[in-house]
């Protein structure tokens, strides 16, 4: 099969990912094999493909955004079957029997393993996963526009349940790409108040088609304070900007894998009154259970540039330059 590989990380400039072939994988006993549609350009390929996450496998297949087609399944299966289209996301399985895994965190999970870093991802012609997580997917959306829920939606889905906003309330959210085109969309329906705050003119203007009630950049100051805020820049300068401007009692979640240093902060002006600030680790089946279903009822409309999957490079290129409003799908397939 063709696959985009990635052996040395480097500068997404130098293109460090190389069309090739290699073999076709086979499913075990608990896994399907998906003929791969299209796959998602995530923020999260880059810092892997730029070596700001450490390699895992040697060479590697990027790609954690998946719709495909079931092609074969192996003996134990019974979750999905042949010809049925599903999605794959960034958790491909946890272990299942620890604390963490008890208490629906598997996200936490100490064994877990993650699509496109410790296994093959979709920047290929097919891919394998476990049965039990992949996800059956909305009918009324094509390959393309689902493509982007897979991370970008459910790690969004899962940082608006960690923040804690509430119908109602003022959100703010720090940068406006994959994710935070589609958390938006979410808070309209929850009935809340979105702030964008990015530096891009362009991504501005796109939020406020979505729906925001103001934009600006981070060095602003809104009209009014927030009761809650997530960052999706991998950018730490941001942190003391949001918490500048969180409300009392609101809390600032941290929507990246990778995130730059973050400057020292001053305890009274940043968290006194109970300020909160957390991170956001991966996200769970039920996140995306919870998300998928959302996106059929709201309806989620994705905003998506596509590219032939010879040009990832240029697609992770498009996303360090910020030049994308949405995000950026690997179309690898025909959707029959």
């Amino acid at each position: 099969m063709r696959a985009m590989l990635l052996t040395n990380p480097r500068a997404v400039q130098t293109k460090p990912l190389s069309l090739g072939k290699v073999e076709t994988p086979t499913p075990k006993s608990d896994e399907v094999l998906v003929r791969v549609i299209a796959c998602g350009v995530c923020h999260t390929d880059l810092h892997q493909v730029e070596g700001e996450l450490a390699m895992r496998r040697s060479p590697a297949i990027p790609g954690h955004q998946v719709v495909g087609v079931v092609q074969s399944c192996g003996n134990d299966v019974t979750e999905v079957e042949i010809g049925q289209r599903v999605g794959i996301a960034w958790l491909h399985r946890a272990c299942g029997d620890c604390d963490y895994c008890s208490q629906d965190l598997e996200n936490l999970c100490q064994k877990s393993l993650y699509t496109g870093w410790d296994v093959c991802g979709g920047y290929a012609e097919y891919m394998v996963a476990p049965a039990r997580f992949v996800y059956r997917l909305p009918k009324s959306l094509t390959a393309v526009q689902v493509a982007p829920l897979l991370c970008a939606g459910i790690i969004g889905y899962r940082s608006l349940r960690l923040c804690g906003i509430k119908p109602e309330q003022r959100l703010g959210l720090y940068g406006f790409g994959a994710a935070a085109h589609i958390a938006i969309q979410i808070a309209n329906c929850w009935r809340c108040s979105s702030y964008v705050f990015t530096r891009s003119p362009t991504h501005r203007e796109h939020a406020q088609k979505l729906g925001a009630v103001w934009t600006g950049t981070a060095g602003d100051a809104p009209p009014e304070s927030l009761h809650s805020s997530i960052i999706f820049a991998p950018a730490g300068e941001l942190v003391p900007e949001a918490m500048r401007v969180l409300a009392p009692g609101g809390t600032c979640a941290l929507g990246g894998i990778y995130m730059s240093p973050i400057p020292a902060m001053n305890y009274q002006q940043h968290l006194y009154h109970e300020r909160r600030l957390r991170s956001v680790t991966n996200a769970t089946r039920r996140d995306g259970r919870e998300l998928l279903s959302l996106a059929a009822k709201i309806p989620l409309e994705t905003t998506t540039t596509v590219f032939p999957l010879e040009q990832a490079n240029d697609a992770l290129l498009a996303v360090k330059e910020s030049r994308l409003n949405g995000s950026g799908v690997l179309l690898i397939s025909e959707e029959k």
